[in-house]
């Protein structure tokens, strides 16, 4: 699958060459996990009072607490977290980072169909950041990202490697408003990510993240946020520090979000997202794209429920014809918290609209617009456009650090005037005449382990059984599907 914003491409290389790539991949996943466990140690598994999570967008991370010697507990990242500047405990740097190794191996790519049905290829990356504070109103954030490939066939696009590039680069000016508000701009550089990131994401699963060249402001309160900003995505370039906005494309979005009094972490989004792209591509071919989206998403958790609801609807235009789209996407669950294992049973539902008909100007497919990676699980062939999809889950803890899950995913077509699309929005099969709406069936099952908050590692099995439509439209084989990766992040 090829991003449609992919930007250039490599040439394939030999099959000797690749065969000794692949053998390097296996010992780099594995002696990488060596390595980290090594360089962990004891001290890797202890944990700080209440640090901030780890997540892709770094920025958010709060480590001023370690002004505090008290507040210490002698891990052996706690230096790096807060290095002050000066006698003031609000001047400091706060240093992370992130090295990810990941293999995925694939027997009959999208079924079958070519140029490379059989693939197994290495993605590896690093991630550095700083994060300047100059008193409680004024920061500087900065990351690089380093990310290669090796044995992708038949080449390697900006979605598997960069080479060495800045991934976020910003400043942040704080001005409070009273009453514990607070006003912050943000212009330049930097990942976006909005809710369940169905529609704005980092694009974590894949070795490149996704970041904007952006103006952005938000404020916020005790609660609630609103956020707004314009910009463009990064079009990332094969090479070093060639990386720029994307001329084709650009996004503008008012988002806010607001806690509710409903057991606990549970909240309601509300927003609007706009978007050009001056060279869309759908099943009824190519033209320029103005696009509206208004939603909500509910989300929450009581007592061993979990939730998270989330309702689309867009309209604009498309070459000479109308935008009318829309998606309902949901995921439900349930842990049985005194059962051994803690079992969590969930379930995730969607309907994604398709267009009805590709002789009619008038478009009826929903655009993701900026998905996240691994959409669907660790296996992505389809993305979310003309899609309805069952999502049955199970996830069991199995102690010391250990987990499984499990899931089966059912797929249809939405539409039978409309084909089907990969998560980079590519359409990998038109509809071809073929009147059916069952695509196949995906099952997938994985091992995690997490040996501290810093380090994790995981492997994955997949399998994606053709229906009916892939059967009748091309290539048809059963596609397996193996991953593994080993991550530490500081």
């Amino acid at each position: 699958m090829i991003d449609r914003r992919a930007g250039p491409q490599r040439k394939p290389e030999r099959p000797v060459k690749r065969a000794a790539a692949l053998l390097r991949g296996w010992q780099f996943v594995v002696g990488g996990y060596a390595l980290c466990l090594a360089f962990s140690g004891h001290a890797c598994a202890q944990s700080s009072p209440n640090p901030p999570p780890l997540t892709a967008l770094r920025y958010g991370e709060d480590y001023s607490y370690l002004a505090d010697p008290d507040a210490r507990m002698g891990t052996w990242w706690e230096p790096l977290k807060y290095i002050p500047l000066d006698e003031s405990s609000e001047t400091y740097l706060t240093l992370g980072g992130e090295f990810r190794l990941r293999y995925e191996v694939y027997k009959n790519n999208n079924w079958g169909q070519q140029p490379a049905p059989d693939d197994g290829y290495l993605w590896y990356r690093a991630l550095m950041a700083a994060d300047f504070h100059f008193g409680p109103h004024v920061r500087v954030f900065g990351e690089l990202i380093g990310a290669w490939a090796q044995g992708k066939e038949p080449f390697e696009t900006p979605v598997d490697e960069t080479g060495l590039d800045l991934l976020q680069g910003f400043a942040d000016l704080a001005i409070p408003l009273g009453a514990g508000t607070v006003l912050t701009l943000r212009p330049g550089r930097q990942i976006l990510s909005y809710g369940s990131e169905r529609l704005i994401s980092a694009r974590y699963g894949p070795n490149v993240l996704r970041s904007f060249d952006a103006a952005k402001a938000f404020v916020e309160g005790n609660g609630w946020r609103i956020d707004g900003f314009y910009g463009r995505p990064v079009e990332p370039g094969l090479g070093d520090f060639n990386d720029s906005s994307d001329e084709n494309i650009s996004a503008w979005a008012a988002y806010g979000t607001t806690d509710l009094p409903l057991g606990t972490k549970a909240g309601l989004d509300l927003y609007y997202i706009g978007y050009d792209n001056e060279d869309a591509t759908f099943n009824q071919g190519t033209g320029y794209e103005r696009r509206h989206t208004i939603g909500a998403r509910f989300f929450g958790t009581a007592q061993d429920w979990d939730w998270n609801w989330e309702a689309m609807y867009q309209f604009g235009t498309f070459a000479d014809g109308d935008i009318s789209a829309w998606s309902v996407a949901s995921s439900t669950g349930y842990t049985f918290a005194e059962v051994p294992l803690s079992p969590h049973l969930g379930l995730r539902a969607n309907i994604i609209s398709g267009d009805r008909n590709p002789n009619n100007p008038n478009l009826q497919t929903f655009n993701p617009m900026f998905p996240k990676g691994k959409y669907f699980g660790e296996l992505t062939l389809l993305g979310p456009e003309n899609l309805i999809n069952l999502h049955p889950t199970l996830d069991l803890q199995l102690g010391r650090g250990w987990s499984l899950g499990g899931a089966a995913v059912f797929y249809w077509r939405e539409s039978k005037g409309d084909g089907i699309y990969d998560f980079g929005g590519t359409l990998i099969r038109g509809n071809g005449g073929s009147d059916a709406h069952f695509i196949g069936t995906q099952a997938e099952i994985v091992l995690t382990y997490e040996h501290s908050r810093n380090l994790n590692a995981m492997i994955s099995y997949s399998q994606f059984y053709p229906g009916r439509f892939i059967k009748e439209t091309g290539p048809s084989k059963t596609v397996h599907f193996i991953g593994t990766e080993v991550q530490l992040q500081f």
